[in-house]
């Protein structure tokens, strides 16, 4: 899976597969794969245009490279502007699909699907489905022909389903509604970054609608617990790795069941690249001083990462169930206070985790170090996508239901602070929800009725705010966003959707299979560099010769 990713506007963005399919005869089939050129995409793009509606109590401050921190708000604006003026929907009923993280709320009698239907003047009939097994699903029902109206799909779900060729056959063309000043005439949805639409872009024409937007996307953070810090009068002025190897020291205490880190690696290495300089995230390939392109895999610093976590195994720092592998209860040893560091996705760090945690102890108070480099250099990190899923609208739809959808689309995506808000997130007041010190929660009713469903139609930018009272996490979340964005750097094939042979699927598993294991301490540093040199060989290079490709006809995407 890609990055919940998790997300400026792009020279370049590509969807290249396997080599054109032949016919019955063996002769080439042309197949279109998603390809746009840099001018389809300035044909194609709508305009940004900021949001004024709603002024957030931490403004948006800017970094490098394009990248921005999300607005952050303390409490929910005491009366609530309204961003949507008129009619919205005309009426029309339409057949939905989302994936859904958790439980799946009733179909019937929901008062929080009634409400949102009532206001945006439309029904949506809403289907969610288990996210954990979404991409099983879309296969059959694109064979079959039997979409949806309009569709959720994640952008780590389209290599199965062809879906640069097939997108024109399935999907409504957005490009005559909402491409440059066009999509004016729906404001929320042209207040989303550029960024945030390119990968809804296929073959040159708009068709996907971006869901949970950011300019500030990375793969991840380093947290630590402060209150144990505190307590072991412990520093967390970090600056390097042998900085965390100091505390490593300190803060082990294993006869009294307490270890210094978890793993802090993440999957294929997604993590630890921040510190030791190679491309951790999505994108794999960087280029070296003469040019050739360079996997992680053949970094120097995966092999000092490798190298200094299995040491770090080797000194007892590291909680027992992670050298186990055991990734199952890692929240749950942060938040008990088992280990003191941790690594995680930024989604982690919310007013939802501090309530978790203050449950197993009062005091608990995480925290993320600020960005560091391995050997104590200037810090960079990867950006990533400017969105990761996107929804589409049914081809089989009229000119009219299609801007029916449109107008609907801008509802759902009223800014946060909205009055539109807080009816597409809560619900009815009084029955899905009550305002409790300035921010809305969910009564009984709600917590059963109310899911993530109409956000992945359409939504707003991503917004830091508070949940479940905790506005300190808020400020403490935005000041360590603003110090981020001004390490951030766009890598090699930035914001292209490189769709890669199906025949190169199977490389990265033995990879990330010895990673565990050299890590862990299991295998030497040979099992590595061997497992390098036979990726080449059964793939790796011909890999790198594709990319060669798109980077001679396309560019490199930043």
């Amino acid at each position: 899976m890609a990055s919940l990713s998790r997300r400026g506007l792009l020279a370049s963005v590509a969807v290249i597969a396997a080599a054109p399919l032949l016919d019955a005869c063996g002769s080439p089939k042309e197949k279109k794969e998603g390809t746009s050129s840099q001018d389809e995409l300035g044909k194609a793009l709508p305009s940004y245009v900021p949001s004024n509606s709603v002024k957030p109590d931490i403004p948006i401050v800017g970094g490098a490279n394009g990248a921005t921190t999300d607005p952050a708000f303390l409490s929910y604006p005491a009366s609530p502007p309204k961003s949507v003026t008129g009619t919205v929907g005309s009426g029309g009923s339409y057949t939905t699909m989302t994936p859904l993280w958790g439980s799946i709320p009733p179909s019937s009698g929901n008062a929080y699907y009634d409400t949102v239907n009532k206001a945006i003047g439309a029904t949506l009939k809403l289907q969610p489905a288990d996210g954990n097994t979404y991409g099983d699903l879309l296969p059959p029902l694109f064979a079959s022909d039997k979409l949806p109206d309009w569709i959720n799909i994640p952008t780590w779900n389209t290599t199965n389903l062809s879906f640069g060729d097939a997108v024109a056959a399935k999907f409504a063309d957005l490009t005559p509604y909402l491409a440059g000043d066009k999509i004016k005439q729906y404001p929320n949805l042209a207040a989303l970054s550029p960024n945030a639409w390119i990968s809804g872009v296929w073959n040159g024409k708009l068709y996907g609608l971006p869901i949970y937007s950011s300019n500030a996307v990375v793969a991840g953070a380093y947290y630590y617990r402060k209150d144990l810090f505190d307590k072991a009068g412990a520093s967390a002025d970090v600056k390097s790795v042998a900085d965390l190897e100091n505390l490593g020291k300190q803060l082990t205490n294993a006869q009294a069941g307490v270890w210094a880190f978890d793993d802090l690696f993440g999957n294929d290495a997604a993590y630890i690249g921040q510190l030791y300089g190679f491309q951790g995230g999505t994108y794999p390939w960087s280029a070296d001083a003469s040019g050739k392109l360079v996997h992680r895999y053949e970094t120097e610093g995966i092999v000092e990462a490798l190298n200094w976590f299995a040491k770090m195994v080797k000194a007892g720092y590291v909680h027992p169930d992670a050298v186990a592998n055991n990734s199952q209860n890692g929240k749950q040893r942060f938040w008990s206070g088992k280990v003191a560091i941790c690594a995680d996705g930024t989604g982690a760090w919310n007013g939802d985790d501090n309530k978790s945690g203050s449950a197993a102890n009062p005091s608990y108070n995480r925290q993320a170090f600020k960005l560091f480099s391995a050997k104590g250099g200037d810090p960079t990190v990867e950006l990533g996508n400017g969105a990761s899923m996107f929804s589409y609208l049914n081809k089989k739809l009229s000119d009219a239901q299609i801007k029916e959808l449109l107008n609907v689309a801008n509802y759902l995506a009223a800014p946060y602070g909205s009055a539109e808000w807080i009816t597409v997130n809560f619900g009815a007041p009084g029955t899905d929800f009550n305002l409790t010190q300035g921010n809305p929660l969910l009564t009984e009713q709600g917590s059963k009725e109310v899911a993530t469903t109409f956000q992945f139609l359409s939504c707003p930018a991503t917004a830091i705010t508070v949940q479940a009272g905790a506005a300190q996490v808020v400020k403490d979340y935005a000041a360590w966003q603003a110090d981020l964005v001004k390490h951030v750097y766009k890598p090699l094939f930035y914001g292209m959707n490189v769709s890669e042979p199906k025949q190169y699927n199977t490389l990265s598993k033995p990879m990330t299979d010895t990673i565990t294991d050299v890590k862990l301490g299991r295998k030497p540093i040979s099992a590595w560099t061997d497992a390098v040199t036979n990726w080449r060989k059964t793939g790796g290079d011909e890999l790198r010769t594709f990319y060669d490709g798109i980077r001679q006809k396309y560019g490199t995407g930043k």
